[in-house]
């Protein structure tokens, strides 16, 4: 589906910068309203994403992660609304897959 390397770009850029810089575009990152956590919409292979910061404090595996101080970062296709991978630091999941 998507490169990792990308979504793994993608993840460092929403939280190291006020920018994502994609394929030659530039993509803001802003913040949710109450919880304050970043987020961002881009464009990649013809498709929108949103790349949104885990919320540490979701009882999720992924929250629970994110509260231990691991870089969480999950990607939604906003054609379809699903969430389609998770970045932990330095790996991707992508979802429906067995990796």
């Amino acid at each position: 589906m998507i490169d990792s390397a990308t979504l793994l770009a993608v993840a460092e850029q929403l939280v190291s910068g006020k920018n994502l810089e994609l394929e030659g575009k530039k993509f803001k990152v802003t913040r949710t309203g109450s919880r304050h956590l970043r987020t961002a919409r881009f464009e990649l292979g013809g498709r929108e994403y949103q790349a949104i910061e885990q919320n540490p404090e979701k009882p999720s595996r992924w929250g629970q992660l994110a509260m231990k101080g691991h870089r969480v970062v999950q990607f939604r296709d906003l054609g379809t609304q699903k969430y389609v991978a998770v970045a932990v630091d330095d790996k991707v999941r992508e979802y429906g897959s067995k990796s």
